[in-house]
């Protein structure tokens, strides 16, 4: 009698009393990995390919997280069910914190960091960190080294003032324009931003004041309506906050929590100022803030 085909089964399974129920929910079953054959069970996909060689085959496909057409869906209550991350999220809250880590010279300029290690660090996998670290090197914060990892690139003083000369062409003509055209009404919405400055820099965390800094920064050259001016100065804002080889930290002012205090009050003076309608102590601010990278 002739045998029925992996074709013949999935019909017979589709034709399954459950599985023709709409309304059920299912949850694909855990496959058996690869880590499974090294341990000598012998599991091998349909038709006899081997996933341990890399053939094609449920199980083989499965062992790489793919979906299989052959797999029987099997209904789980809702309150089983677990929510479903997505990577991107994944990818961004690694970038968050590898960003913060960089800001706050956790990791040290010069030194190589792998994918792995810095996903057992923070329990994830190595993909979102890779992929974190991708970004981070477009950015300029870190270097490809071939079959190690990355490299946190070391800056120095030199750099940074080219960074903050570049920064203030470009913030400093924005905003005096702003100056004499913004209503006073408008100013006056970016206070949140600048007392939000004003409580991170007490807390003497660099990578927090960092966060808040740029925001303000993107508050007040956001009245411009230049999107292309955002995302320059973004990137160049994050540039400046980076470490200094040797350890010394970019963040504009200085690092220490008074140098951080003394930053943030610079915002607030130059929203009174603005909302005054001050020009000339506007000007000076302007001058001293924007034109000295802050």
């Amino acid at each position: 009698m002739e045998q029925a085909g992996p074709r013949t089964r999935r019909a017979a399974t589709a034709s399954a009393p459950e599985a023709a129920r709409p309304d059920a929910d299912y949850r694909v079953p855990a496959q058996p990995g690869v880590a499974d054959v090294d341990r000598g069970r012998g599991l091998v996909a349909e038709g006899g390919a081997d996933p341990v060689r890399g053939e094609a085959g449920p199980v083989a496909d499965a062992a790489r997280g793919e979906h299989t057409h052959s797999e029987t869906p099997i209904p789980l209550p809702r309150s089983q069910q677990r929510p479903v991350v997505q990577r991107s999220s994944v990818r961004g809250q690694i970038l968050d914190a590898l960003r913060a880590a960089l800001a706050g010279g956790e990791l040290t300029p010069g030194e190589v960091y792998s994918a792995p290690a810095l996903g057992e660090r923070f329990g994830v996998s190595a993909t979102p960190v890779r992929e974190a670290m991708q970004q981070l090197a477009i950015e300029g914060a870190v270097e490809v080294v071939p079959n190690r990892g990355f490299r946190v690139v070391r800056r120095g003083a030199r750099e940074l003032a080219e960074l903050a000369e570049v920064r203030a062409l470009l913030q400093v003509p924005v905003v005096m324009r702003l100056a004499r055209t913004v209503p006073a009404d408008r100013w006056g919405e970016l206070r949140p931003l600048a007392d939000e400055t004003a409580r991170a820099a007490s807390s003497g965390c660099r990578a927090t004041y960092g966060e808040a800094d740029r925001a303000f920064h993107r508050g007040v050259l956001g009245l411009s309506g230049n999107e292309q001016l955002l995302q320059i100065t973004d990137d160049l804002h994050r540039r400046t906050q980076l470490p200094l080889g040797g350890g010394h930290v970019g963040v504009s002012g200085g690092g220490g929590r008074v140098e951080l205090m003394a930053d943030a009050a610079e915002h607030i003076a130059l929203l009174d100022a603005l909302m005054a309608q001050d020009l000339e102590a506007a000007c000076c601010l302007v001058e001293r803030h924007f034109g000295a990278g802050g």
